[in-house]
């Protein structure tokens, strides 16, 4: 009973979205402009989108990248910022850089893979992973930072390999700083991937988004918004979620033995 005094109704969560959408129905119903199509009239054009295959073609080819991009900059990141927390040469070394990568906007580097690399995939991937590698090592070198010794000790003391060090000691310690390397990589690359394809791809949704801006067709423009969006909330929701609850059933033991 005591977890779920703090809790909100559960009719809370579902109350603003649906007026939302009742508002806006009514507002485009007022308004009566192709600038601002109705609820139905974007729902049309997901289905036919998606019946004539275009939706499925194009969310795949965005949804490749994204998982290309994503590993890479991931595991690329994830070494640096590990070298970085635990040691100080390494740090001193990779710091200067990490604040320019940092501090260096998206679109710029987009537009110099491009210029150097050509309008091609590489290039594309590139640019994403050049992009996110830096917040990745930024966060796991906090987690690095802050191993605990005394396990350090420990591991040593029972004579373990690296492996059941990094498995045992190092990757438990890090999952927190992990989990929210993956969350706020997963937020910036799907907003990065949609620019990259918007400026020199010819496939994903942020071609399609490219095309529908052309001729104004708001309709298709909020149609595959939604379509992405609906696949970026199910793997939050399906994948994420459930994955960082089971990895951390440990920090709450009376839960556990409930």
């Amino acid at each position: 009973m005591s977890s779920q005094a703090g809790r909100p109704p559960v009719w809370s969560y579902w109350l603003v979205l649906p007026l939302f959408i009742v508002f806006w129905g009514l507002f485009a119903w007022h308004l009566e402009s192709p600038l601002l199509p109705g609820p139905l009239q974007v729902l049309e054009t997901l289905i036919e989108e998606a019946r004539g295959g275009q939706l499925w073609f194009h969310l795949s080819a965005t949804l490749a990248r994204v998982a290309v991009a994503f590993t890479l900059a991931m595991l690329l990141g994830t070494f640096i910022g590990i070298a970085m927390g635990r040691s100080r040469t390494a740090n001193a070394l990779f710091d200067p850089m990490l604040v320019l990568l940092l501090n260096l906007p998206a679109l710029v580097t987009i537009i110099l893979m491009y210029v150097w690399f050509g309008l091609v995939e590489v290039a594309a991937v590139m640019a994403v992973v050049i992009n996110k590698i830096p917040n990745v090592a930024v966060t796991v070198r906090e987690g690095a930072r802050s191993l605990d010794y005394r396990l350090e000790q420990m591991a040593t003391v029972y004579g373990f390999t690296r492996w059941q060090r990094l498995r045992e000691v190092w990757v438990p310690q890090l999952f927190p700083y992990l989990m929210a390397a993956t969350r706020g990589g997963l937020s910036l690359i799907w907003k990065i991937v949609l620019v990259v394809e918007l400026l020199g791809r010819s496939s994903g949704v942020g071609f399609q988004l490219h095309l529908a801006f052309q001729v104004f067709d708001v309709a298709a423009i909020l149609a595959y918004s939604l379509a992405f969006i609906a696949v970026v909330q199910l793997i939050e929701l399906g994948l994420l979620q459930p994955v960082e609850r089971r990895a951390n059933r440990w920090r709450q033991p009376e839960q556990a033995h409930a």
